[in-house]
């Protein structure tokens, strides 16, 4: 699962510290991934490819885009959870 964030320091910080997730790649300040399990987050800030505008134009945001967009690692759509929050569905390429 991909979550946009606005400080992926501090998205890193607080998986890993509260919730016993292991970084796995810190690019901060664009990406990070962090994994419990069979989880793996995606933490994408404002640098990132998921925070592309959409070929429409709009930028990625809680209740906006849905989409779908090819970006250099495959093929993303966002959409909103029932919080409003920005969850990203991704398809690596092959």
């Amino acid at each position: 699962m991909r979550y946009l964030v606005d400080d992926v320091e501090a998205a890193i910080a607080f998986y890993t510290t509260h919730f016993g997730f292991e970084l796995l790649t810190d690019q901060a300040p664009a990406f990070a991934d962090v994994q419990r399990g069979n989880l793996r987050l995606l933490l994408s800030g404002p640098q990132s490819s998921a925070a592309r505008p959409m070929p429409d134009g709009r930028q990625p945001e809680p209740g906006g885009c849905n989409d779908i967009v090819k970006g250099p690692g495959g093929s993303q759509i966002l959409v909103d959870d029932p919080a409003g929050n920005p969850v990203e569905l991704f398809q690596p390429r092959t």
